[in-house]
């Protein structure tokens, strides 16, 4: 005579127990981690969104490509300070800077720091995080007529800054 087996002690009932309680399980973390507003839009312009497509202004990019402006930021991690060095361009050099410093992910970590002239570019005494990335925005300080960009990876301590559009000029 055979005995029926409890079905508790199938391993396939067991399996089948497992699977969906990892999925419900999965689908609680992913909807936590979706909803908690870590991933703000990293992109810090203004768009002007028309229907399905997004426009950001790139005029200032177009100015900073027309005068051929390009610039070094150097982060002096031993001292606390950040300079800022012409490479290419007509700089007003005595007018001062600001750097918008955008964290990639999470907005809340952006920061703007000014740069004062000095003999040989800017300065800014400030002490920078260099455990993550940075995305990088450079204006002039009483207006924003040009902008220049770049990316400052971590553990790096110094990154390129140039315009976001190539040279539209007329040859």
């Amino acid at each position: 005579m055979e005995q029926k087996s409890s079905p508790w002690r199938q391993p396939v009932v067991w399996l089948m127990i497992v699977l969906v309680g990892a999925v419900v399980v999965g689908s609680v973390v992913m909807l936590k981690v979706a909803g908690n507003g870590d991933s703000l839009d990293a992109v810090p312009d203004k768009v002007q969104r028309v229907g399905q497509m997004q426009q950001a202004d790139v005029a200032p990019d177009t100015v900073a490509a027309k005068r051929k402006l390009a610039a070094i930021l150097h982060v002096d991690d031993e001292h606390g300070f950040l300079e800022i060095f012409p490479v290419n361009g007509d700089f007003d050099r005595s007018a001062p800077l600001r750097l918008k410093l955008h964290h990639p992910i999470r907005a809340e970590q952006d920061m703007t720091v000014e740069f004062a002239p000095t003999a040989t570019g800017w300065r800014a005494d400030t002490k920078l995080a260099t455990d993550h990335d940075w995305l990088l925005q450079l204006e002039a300080s009483k207006d924003s007529e040009w902008r220049l960009r770049g990316r400052l990876p971590s553990g790096q301590l110094a990154a390129q800054l140039r315009p976001a559009v190539g040279d539209t000029a007329e040859p």
